[in-house]
């Protein structure tokens, strides 16, 4: 199956975005990104910090679409609910990846990592045979994961600087092989 008999997404995360709270400039920079790359993109959605609704939205577009690219609620807070929403859409478990708990803590200082060492735990969880996007800016990673045949998602946190500098490290060339 041809990438463009289905297509590319942008999925972006955030009850602040549908609140107007903020302008979703990571969509736009994607999109000119995938662009570049030579791939349309059909459809962006947008869906707050609700689990049932990610959940609902991710099935949606995995039955039609190739290329799933998701930025927001990656990070440590309550309401950073995307890669549980993800693993759940496809009833997978998360597995706990230590080094980059390591990475982390090296990222941090110990008076953060005293106060949130359970939150900022929870971005060290990833599907089985996720490929982890390195975050050199933040301490949320992101993911490539094939869930089911012909069908890939991609997660960025939603801060654009974090987007920017993993999107150039690791994704431009990961879409530009897979699928341009």
């Amino acid at each position: 199956m041809s990438l463009n008999s289905k297509g590319v997404e942008i999925l972006s995360i955030g009850t602040e975005l549908l609140l107007g709270n903020i302008v979703n400039t990571n969509a736009q920079w994607i999109s000119e990104q995938l662009a570049q790359l030579g791939l349309n993109h059909f459809r962006q959605s947008t869906v707050g910090d609700n689990f049932d609704r990610i959940i609902k939205i991710i099935q949606e577009i995995s039955k039609r679409s190739n290329l799933l690219i998701i930025t927001g609620g990656l990070g440590p807070t309550p309401d950073d609910l995307t890669t549980e929403a993800i693993a759940k859409s496809f009833n997978v478990p998360l597995f706990e990846r230590p080094h980059l708990w390591e990475e982390i803590k090296k990222k941090l200082s110990n008076t953060k990592l005293k106060e949130n060492s359970s939150s900022l735990r929870k971005q060290c969880f990833f599907p089985k045979n996720a490929q982890i996007i390195n975050n050199p800016r933040g301490t949320a990673p992101g993911m490539i994961w094939e869930p089911i045949k012909g069908f890939t998602i991609l997660t960025f946190p939603g801060v654009p600087s974090e987007l920017k500098t993993m999107w150039e490290e690791t994704a431009f060339k990961f879409i530009k092989n897979k699928f341009s």
